[in-house]
Protein backbone atom coordinates (compact mmCIF):
# COMPACT_ATOMS: atom_id res chain seq x y z
CA UNK A 1 0.00 0.00 0.00
CA UNK A 2 1.46 3.43 -0.94
CA UNK A 3 0.51 5.74 1.77
CA UNK A 4 0.32 8.98 0.16
CA UNK A 5 -0.11 10.86 3.50
CA UNK A 6 -0.76 10.55 7.07
CA UNK A 7 -2.55 12.91 8.56
CA UNK A 8 -3.54 13.77 12.17
CA UNK A 9 -7.18 16.00 12.58
CA UNK A 10 -9.90 15.28 15.26
CA UNK A 11 -12.34 16.38 12.85
CA UNK A 12 -11.20 13.30 10.42
CA UNK A 13 -13.12 13.48 6.95
CA UNK A 14 -14.49 17.05 6.13
CA UNK A 15 -14.30 19.37 3.31
CA UNK A 16 -10.86 20.34 3.13
CA UNK A 17 -9.67 16.83 3.06
CA UNK A 18 -12.50 15.91 0.96
CA UNK A 19 -11.53 18.51 -1.85
CA UNK A 20 -8.15 19.81 -1.49
CA UNK A 21 -6.18 16.47 0.01
CA UNK A 22 -7.93 13.78 -1.89
CA UNK A 23 -7.79 15.82 -4.69
CA UNK A 24 -3.71 16.95 -5.23
CA UNK A 25 -2.60 13.55 -3.58
CA UNK A 26 -4.80 11.66 -6.51
CA UNK A 27 -5.54 8.84 -4.18
CA UNK A 28 -8.03 6.05 -4.54
CA UNK A 29 -8.97 5.30 -0.53
CA UNK A 30 -9.25 7.35 2.51
CA UNK A 31 -8.64 5.37 5.44
CA UNK A 32 -10.02 6.08 8.84
CA UNK A 33 -8.43 4.83 10.84
CA UNK A 34 -9.98 5.03 14.72
CA UNK A 35 -11.33 2.65 17.12
CA UNK A 36 -14.31 4.47 18.02
CA UNK A 37 -15.72 6.05 15.09
CA UNK A 38 -15.69 1.92 13.80
CA UNK A 39 -17.72 0.94 16.77
CA UNK A 40 -19.91 4.25 16.53
CA UNK A 41 -22.61 3.74 13.26
CA UNK A 42 -23.49 7.25 13.23
CA UNK A 43 -20.12 9.07 12.61
CA UNK A 44 -19.17 6.07 10.33
CA UNK A 45 -21.98 7.01 7.89
CA UNK A 46 -21.03 10.73 8.45
CA UNK A 47 -18.37 10.08 7.23
CA UNK A 48 -18.84 8.21 4.17
CA UNK A 49 -21.12 11.09 3.21
CA UNK A 50 -18.54 13.63 3.23
CA UNK A 51 -16.66 11.44 0.67
CA UNK A 52 -15.20 13.02 -2.30
CA UNK A 53 -16.94 11.38 -5.48
CA UNK A 54 -14.57 8.42 -6.95
CA UNK A 55 -12.77 7.97 -3.73
CA UNK A 56 -13.89 4.86 -1.45
CA UNK A 57 -13.71 5.93 2.11
CA UNK A 58 -13.35 2.50 4.57
CA UNK A 59 -13.29 3.42 8.45
CA UNK A 60 -11.68 0.88 10.24
CA UNK A 61 -10.23 0.13 13.61
CA UNK A 62 -6.24 0.74 14.19
CA UNK A 63 -5.38 -2.83 14.19
CA UNK A 64 -7.47 -3.81 10.83
CA UNK A 65 -4.92 -0.87 9.36
CA UNK A 66 -2.02 -2.66 10.56
CA UNK A 67 -3.21 -5.89 9.24
CA UNK A 68 -4.12 -4.43 5.62
CA UNK A 69 -1.07 -2.50 5.25
CA UNK A 70 0.67 -5.37 5.01
CA UNK A 71 -1.53 -7.68 3.58
CA UNK A 72 -0.55 -7.92 -0.74
CA UNK A 73 -4.01 -7.89 -1.50
CA UNK A 74 -3.97 -4.25 -1.17
CA UNK A 75 -0.51 -3.28 -2.62
CA UNK A 76 -2.16 -1.13 -5.02
CA UNK A 77 -3.81 1.55 -2.68
CA UNK A 78 -2.94 5.04 -3.05
CA UNK A 79 -3.98 5.68 0.31
CA UNK A 80 -5.12 8.84 2.31
CA UNK A 81 -4.88 7.80 6.24
CA UNK A 82 -6.60 9.92 8.37
CA UNK A 83 -6.72 9.81 12.73
CA UNK A 84 -8.08 11.75 14.84
CA UNK A 85 -5.11 11.85 17.87
CA UNK A 86 -1.38 11.86 17.47
CA UNK A 87 -1.22 8.70 19.40
CA UNK A 88 -2.84 6.59 16.41
CA UNK A 89 -0.37 8.07 14.43
CA UNK A 90 2.24 6.86 16.70
CA UNK A 91 0.66 3.19 16.61
CA UNK A 92 0.37 3.31 13.40
CA UNK A 93 4.47 4.05 12.84
CA UNK A 94 5.97 2.30 15.14
CA UNK A 95 3.98 -1.11 14.18
CA UNK A 96 5.78 -0.74 10.21
CA UNK A 97 3.54 1.94 8.34
CA UNK A 98 6.07 3.83 6.50
CA UNK A 99 5.76 7.51 6.37
CA UNK A 100 8.42 10.72 6.37
CA UNK A 101 5.94 13.15 7.58
CA UNK A 102 2.88 13.18 9.38
CA UNK A 103 0.39 16.60 8.48
CA UNK A 104 -1.50 17.99 11.30
CA UNK A 105 -4.38 19.54 10.19
CA UNK A 106 -6.27 20.66 13.48
CA UNK A 107 -6.77 19.13 16.91
CA UNK A 108 -9.90 20.45 19.26
CA UNK A 109 -9.53 22.63 22.28
CA UNK A 110 -10.59 21.65 25.59
CA UNK A 111 -9.79 22.95 28.94
CA UNK A 112 -6.79 19.83 29.35
CA UNK A 113 -5.32 21.22 26.22
CA UNK A 114 -2.80 24.04 25.36
CA UNK A 115 -3.25 25.94 21.98
CA UNK A 116 -0.31 25.88 20.15
CA UNK A 117 -1.48 27.45 17.07
CA UNK A 118 -4.93 29.06 16.16
CA UNK A 119 -6.26 25.29 15.06
CA UNK A 120 -3.88 22.76 17.02
CA UNK A 121 -3.93 22.16 20.71
CA UNK A 122 -1.73 19.71 22.69
CA UNK A 123 -2.01 17.60 25.86
CA UNK A 124 0.79 15.64 27.51
CA UNK A 125 -0.01 12.69 25.53
CA UNK A 126 0.20 15.10 22.17
CA UNK A 127 3.43 16.40 23.24
CA UNK A 128 4.45 12.73 23.89
CA UNK A 129 3.51 11.11 20.62
CA UNK A 130 4.86 14.19 18.29
CA UNK A 131 8.25 13.65 20.54
CA UNK A 132 8.54 10.07 19.80
CA UNK A 133 7.47 10.53 15.67
CA UNK A 134 10.04 14.01 15.82
CA UNK A 135 12.77 11.46 17.89
CA UNK A 136 12.33 9.00 14.79
CA UNK A 137 13.08 11.57 12.05
CA UNK A 138 9.19 11.95 11.02
CA UNK A 139 8.85 15.70 9.92
CA UNK A 140 5.46 16.89 11.64
CA UNK A 141 4.13 19.67 8.78
CA UNK A 142 1.03 21.76 9.94
CA UNK A 143 -1.20 22.59 7.06
CA UNK A 144 -4.85 22.92 6.84
CA UNK A 145 -4.67 22.43 2.94
CA UNK A 146 -2.12 21.26 0.49
CA UNK A 147 -1.49 25.44 -1.13
CA UNK A 148 -0.76 26.58 2.59
CA UNK A 149 2.69 26.96 3.57
CA UNK A 150 4.31 24.23 5.38
CA UNK A 151 4.77 25.19 8.88
CA UNK A 152 7.19 22.95 11.53
CA UNK A 153 4.96 21.35 14.66
CA UNK A 154 8.04 20.65 16.37
CA UNK A 155 9.44 24.41 16.24
CA UNK A 156 6.25 25.42 17.68
CA UNK A 157 6.53 22.95 20.10
CA UNK A 158 9.70 24.19 21.15
CA UNK A 159 9.16 27.88 21.05
CA UNK A 160 6.18 27.61 23.55
CA UNK A 161 8.33 25.58 25.78
CA UNK A 162 6.65 22.20 25.65
CA UNK A 163 9.84 20.13 24.18
CA UNK A 164 13.27 21.01 23.98
CA UNK A 165 15.17 21.25 21.02
CA UNK A 166 17.24 17.85 20.24
CA UNK A 167 15.95 16.66 23.80
CA UNK A 168 13.40 14.44 24.46
CA UNK A 169 12.69 16.14 27.34
CA UNK A 170 8.95 17.09 27.85
CA UNK A 171 7.16 20.03 29.48
CA UNK A 172 4.14 19.98 29.05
Amino acid sequence: MEVRLLRVDSRLLHGQVATNWAKVLKVDRILVVSDQVARDNIRKTLIRQASPPGIKVHVIPLMKMLRIYFDPRFNDFKALILVENPRDAQILVENGIQVKLVNIGALSFNSSRQMVTDSISVDQKDVEAFTWLHDQGVKLDIRKVSGDSSKDLWKVLTEKGLVKRGSNNIHA
